[in-house]
């Protein structure tokens, strides 16, 4: 994020924020330059830039900032958000014309009804264009009337071709989200702070579940997200966590590489 916003950030999971609710003591608070090279040298080939807005106007302004950071980065993939208000469609167009091919939407922080009037004709360019809506829909760490499977199954029954990563693996609603990645073709989940020591109120994962965890990641629609740098413990955590669920190095090279790289055309 810029780094006006990524200080405001770090402000309020320092001070566990009413979102936050948990102490959430960040690792890797380092310069934009020194985050860059840790990846590199852990032998990250691409990343996205999450960025989202708490409220209306800012999202334009992001996506700018994005543009820049993806261009001098070869690493990342071109990144864009949005909010629901009137400008909304005129500024994904733009983000679309110009390369954006993964929008982070959060419920959330933002607050908002994802069904809503003005984010209809988005969703729309999303699914025409293939770009993908990283959407942080589940209710943890702490839920509001927007969270969980049901405002954003509205979404998909109304765009079912929406190419969507569904963040945290949907946390805690677990079943609910995997029931959604099950329905529609182009529903994908992230592990993101899944399987690890610190699980800052998302909630822990049912062993019921893991049998559908195995056979969604073998089909691709389960890729490693990391939070990095916003978490708690180091980077190589949560690969440890993955690695002791045992479903295999098939399981770890399709969620770790193969089905992020066919989702993101790498």
């Amino acid at each position: 994020m810029p780094p006006r916003v990524t200080a405001a950030v770090w402000r309020y999971f320092d001070e566990a924020g009413p979102l936050v609710g948990h102490e959430w003591p960040i690792r890797y608070k380092w310069p934009e330059d020194e985050r860059v090279e840790h990846l590199r040298s852990l032998g990250v080939r691409a990343f996205t830039s999450l960025l989202y807005p708490h409220k209306p106007g800012m999202a334009e302004a992001l996506n700018g900032w994005a543009a820049e950071f993806a261009a001098r980065v070869p690493e990342c993939i071109p990144t864009g958000t949005f909010f629901p208000e009137p400008s909304a469609a005129s500024y994904v167009r733009r983000a679309l014309e110009v390369g954006t091919k993964v929008f982070k939407v959060h419920l959330q922080v933002g607050g908002f009804d994802p069904r809503a009037d003005e984010l209809d004709e988005v969703w729309g360019m999303l699914a025409e264009s293939g770009a993908v809506a990283l959407v942080h829909a589940g209710s943890g760490p702490v839920a509001n009337g927007f969270t969980g499977p049901g405002p954003f199954g509205g979404v998909l029954e109304r765009h079912p071709g929406l190419r969507t990563v569904v963040a945290h693996l949907g946390a805690p609603e677990f079943t609910g989200f995997f029931d959604l990645a099950d329905r529609y073709p182009d529903v994908h989940l992230d592990t993101t702070m899944a399987f690890v020591d610190f699980t800052g109120g998302l909630g822990v994962f049912p062993e019921g579940e893991i049998p559908r965890l195995r056979d969604l990641g073998l089909a691709g629609k389960v890729l490693l997200g990391t939070d990095f740098p916003n978490i708690p413990y180091p980077y190589a955590h949560q690969l440890e966590g993955l690695v002791r669920l045992d479903l295999g190095d098939e399981w770890l090279r399709a969620v770790c590489w193969d089905g992020a790289a066919k989702l993101l055309g790498l």
